[in-house]
C-alpha cells in the first residue's frame, strides 16, 4: 500500500482521493461502522461545508500563519465546484456560510464516489492498535525497495504502507468516538503536541450568576462578544442564548475558542443602539417603568425586566442614566468553565504546527508521517471554517503523499 489514512473524516476522506487521484494505492482506516460521522450532525444534519469568506485571519494557532498555504491549494470555491458535480443544491446562510439544502448525508455520499472513482479502500470498524516505523530512512534495514515505512496494526488486520496520513480528529462529542489517537501517535514519534482545550462551546455561568440568569433558558438577543486575552480584541457580532446553566449561541461560541480560565467575556448587549435616549430626551418620567420600557425596545422583555433587576440604574440624572447605558454595551462576565468535550464543536490545541511542513503536512521529524484536520493545531471560526480547514489540509497531503 503506498498511503494509509487513519481517519475517515473529512480530512481523511479528502487525503485519500487526492493521493488515489495520483494513482497512489490508498486505503482510510476509521474504528466506526460508518464514515463521516460528524460530518453527517454537522449544521443541524445539513452540513455547513465551506464558508466563501476564509482567510488565515479565521483561525487560531500557536502559529498564525501555517494554514495559508493549505487554505491557498484548496479554497471554497474548490469544495462549492465539487459539490456541484455531484448536483447537490446548496445555499448560502448568514456571514458566508454554505449549507447543503437537504441533507449532510449528500456531502458523505459525495466523497464515498470520488473516493470510489480515484480506487481508495475504506474499511470501517478497524481500530488502530499501532503505528510502528520499520527501519530509520537510510538505516541499514530500511525497507525502501518494497515502499514500506509503516506498519499500522488493527483489530482487522495489518498494513504495510509507505505513507501514513493521520486524520483522527480531536477530542470534541466523545459519544461520538473521539479519542486522543493522534496526539499519542504525535508525542510516539516525538513531537510536541500543544495543550488542547474544548473550543466553539458554550459557557457556564458561577453559581451566582446563574442563580440570576438561567431561568431565563431559552433567551436570546444579538450581542457583539469581546473575548478578552487576545493580542487584539476578537469581536463577533451574531446572537447570544441564555442556556440553562450559562451561555450559548454562535456570538458565545465564537468567543469561546479564544477563552481561557480566569479570563471575562465582554458583552455589547444592543450593537449600534442608544437604548436609554427616550430617558434622556426628556425629565417627564425617569423611573424603572420607563427604563425597562426603553430595554425592551431592544430586548426581549423579559431580559429587560431582568436587567433592571440584577443592574438598575444608579439614579435617574444624565450622569446616571449615561453610565448605564456604557453598562449596557459593556457587560463583562467571568465564566466558571465550559460544558466541555462533551459540548464542543471543536478541539483547540493539537500537533504543533512547528513539526509540519504547511505545504504537505508532513512531519519534519518523520518523513512519510502526515497530520491534517483537527488533530493539528489550527481551529478555525464557527461556520464553515473547520471544514475547509479540513479539505484544505487534506488535499494538501494527499497531493504529497
Amino acid at each position: 500500500m503506498d498511503v494509509v489514512v487513519l481517519g475517515a473524516g473529512a480530512a481523511g476522506m479528502m487525503c485519500a482521493i487526492e493521493a488515489g487521484r495520483r494513482g497512489r494505492r490508498a486505503v482510510v482506516l476509521d474504528h466506526a461502522e460508518r464514515i463521516g460521522k460528524k460530518i453527517l450532525i454537522s449544521g443541524g444534519g445539513r452540513c455547513n461545508f465551506t464558508n466563501v469568506n476564509v482567510r488565515a485571519e479565521n483561525f487560531l494557532s500557536e502559529n498564525p500563519h501555517f494554514a495559508k498555504s493549505a487554505l491557498a491549494g484548496f479554497r471554497p470555491a474548490d469544495m462549492i465546484a465539487l459539490v456541484e458535480k455531484h448536483r447537490i443544491p446548496y445555499h448560502e446562510k448568514t456571514l458566508g456560510q454554505m449549507f447543503c439544502d437537504r441533507s449532510a448525508q449528500e456531502i458523505v455520499t459525495l466523497l464515498e464516489r470520488e473516493a470510489k472513482d480515484a480506487g481508495v479502500g475504506i474499511v470501517t470498524g478497524a481500530k488502530v492498535e499501532s503505528v510502528e516505523r520499520l527501519a530509520a530512512e537510510g538505516g541499514p534495514d530500511f525497507v525502501e525497495q518494497v515502499n514500506h515505512r509503516f506498519t499500522v496494526t488493527t483489530s482487522v488486520g495489518s498494513f504495510r504502507a509507505r505513507s501514513v496520513v493521520v486524520a483522527t480528529g480531536g477530542l470534541s462529542i466523545p459519544k461520538m468516538g473521539a479519542t486522543g489517537l493522534g496526539y499519542d501517535l504525535a508525542r510516539r514519534f516525538g513531537m510536541n503536541v500543544i495543550e488542547c482545550r474544548p473550543a466553539l462551546v458554550p459557557l457556564v455561568f458561577a453559581p451566582e450568576e446563574q442563580e440570576r440568569w438561567c431561568d431565563l433558558s431559552g433567551l436570546s438577543t444579538e450581542v457583539i462578544a469581546t473575548a478578552d486575552g487576545t493580542k487584539r480584541p476578537v469581536r463577533f457580532r451574531e446572537k447570544m442564548l441564555i442556556t440553562h446553566r450559562g451561555l450559548s449561541g454562535p456570538a458565545i461560541l465564537q468567543v469561546s475558542s479564544y477563552w481561557r480560565p480566569g479570563q471575562a467575556v465582554e458583552l455589547d448587549l444592543a450593537p449600534g443602539a442608544r437604548v436609554i435616549e427616550p430617558l434622556l430626551a426628556t425629565k417627564a418620567r425617569r423611573d424603572a417603568g420607563a427604563a425597562a420600557a426603553a430595554l425592551r425596545g431592544a430586548w426581549p422583555a423579559r431580559m429587560a425586566e431582568r436587567w433592571m433587576l440584577n443592574h438598575p440604574p444608579a439614579g435617574w440624572t444624565n450622569a446616571a442614566l449615561e453610565q448605564f447605558e456604557r453598562r449596557l454595551h459593556a457587560w463583562r462576565v467571568v465564566p466558571a468553565g465550559t460544558e466541555g468535550y462533551a459540548k464542543a464543536e471543536v478541539t483547540a490545541g493539537g500537533v504543533d504546527t512547528a513539526e509540519l511542513d504547511a505545504k504537505t503536512m508532513e512531519s519534519r521529524r518523520v518523513p512519510g508521517l502526515y497530520f491534517i484536520g483537527e488533530v493539528v493545531d489550527v481551529t478555525g471560526w464557527l461556520g464553515g471554517y473547520n471544514f475547509q480547514w479540513a479539505w484544505a489540509s487534506g488535499a494538501s497531503a494527499g497531493r504529497a503523499a
